[in-house]
């Protein structure tokens, strides 16, 4: 397959990008492609260049290097009309002292789309995002959710090809968020357009994304479904940020028989053996609350006492001591009831559900 055919399976493909502030790296090599359609979550903390890397996508920042390929053609120092792109703000960036009617036809006048189609888009987007009986409002009279749907009408208005959205959802309350959650997603299904959504939110990213790149200093250093982040995570630090409550960690040792580990719980033994490790090698041992549970009568089990219980409705995030560590397992509601803080708990460890990464660079351990 030709170069061209390749790039043009894509909607959006950053190659290499790099970006820098006096001593500050936003972007370092940064990489990755979306398929047209598809809805792709940039993950990760503040500062590890999300916004950067959607300000160069839309053309509001000219890269150091890389290229930036928009349906196939590399716009990294376009200028930002053409690209198709249409952004949406953390601040919503609305008019304070124009209408909805007027926010939402403002790109269209710039644009000189006549007087007659302009009103109909209006019209058109105002009813798709149930704001048709606030058009002759003014925005600080709305409440936030409506704002962020003013936003969010102002870009749709344009009928961009690629949609992104910078942690719009972010000054929103938690029930706002959830139904915007639904409103971005039934949009999405409903138009088919490409969405990059950069949020530093863990719940967002993974009921949200397709598929979720997660970021760091400037980079991605992982990227799959929501499914391949949880169960195989690259590193400590993706597997810290993905899955709540998060990982447990267990600081280990490489036994000598370079197949098992010797841990503050006694030796961990799983049947897949690391070809790659090394004994005397410091190691970390992940494991999932959910892949802690309590032992059966009878059953080989390590021995804890309960500190502390978080009641969540159908689920209880129990913690309990256990040797020198402190683990949290997720329990039903059903079998948590009967628990009490300082109650001695058998747990059980599935040795073949851990994860287990080497302690000096905290990547996976193969």
């Amino acid at each position: 397959m030709n170069q061209v055919a390749f790039r043009e399976r894509f909607a959006l493909r950053l190659v290499g990008v790099s970006k820098s502030y006096g001593a500050v790296r936003a972007l370092d090599n940064l990489s990755f492609d979306v398929a047209e359609g598809q809805f792709f979550v940039l993950f990760g903390p503040s500062s590890v260049g999300k916004t950067t890397a959607l300000r160069t996508i839309a053309g509001l920042v000219k890269p150091d290097a890389g290229e930036v390929h928009i349906f196939g053609k590399d716009h990294a120092h376009a200028p930002i009309a053409g690209r198709g792109v249409s952004m949406v703000f953390q601040s919503f960036a609305l008019y304070p002292h124009l209408t909805v009617y007027d926010n939402l036809a403002y790109p269209l006048r710039e644009e000189k789309v006549r007087r007659e189609d302009c009103d109909i888009r209006v019209k058109e987007t105002a009813a798709m995002l149930r704001l048709s009986h606030r058009l002759e409002r003014k925005p600080n009279t709305l409440s936030g959710g409506e704002q962020q749907r003013v936003a969010l009408g102002r870009s749709l208005i344009r009928r961009p090809k690629i949609l992104l959205l910078d942690e719009p959802l972010t000054n929103l309350d938690a029930k706002l968020r959830h139904d915007m959650r639904a409103e971005l997603k039934r949009l999405h299904r409903q138009f088919g357009m490409t969405i990059v959504f950069a949020t530093p939110d863990e719940l967002e990213a993974l009921s949200m994304g397709e598929e979720i790149a997660v970021m760091r200093d400037g980079a991605v250093v992982q990227r799959g479904t929501p499914d391949e982040l949880y169960q195989s995570p690259s590193s400590t630090y993706v597997a810290g940020k993905i899955g709540s409550p998060h990982m447990n960690m267990l600081q280990a040792t490489v036994a000598d028989d370079a197949r098992s580990f010797e841990t503050s719980l006694g030796r961990i033994a799983p049947k897949h053996w690391r070809k790659t490790a090394a004994a005397g090698e410091a190691a970390i041992i992940g494991i999932r609350p959910n892949d802690i549970r309590l032992a059966g009568s009878g059953e080989k089990a390590i021995t804890s006492k309960v500190q502390l219980l978080e009641p969540l409705g159908d689920i209880t995030i129990v913690s309990v001591a256990a040797g020198k560590e402190v683990l949290r397992m997720v329990l039903p509601e059903s079998k948590a009831t009967s628990i009490k803080v300082g109650d001695p708990a058998a747990i059980v460890i599935n040795p073949d559900d851990i994860h287990i990464f080497r302690a000096a660079s905290g990547q996976v351990m193969t």
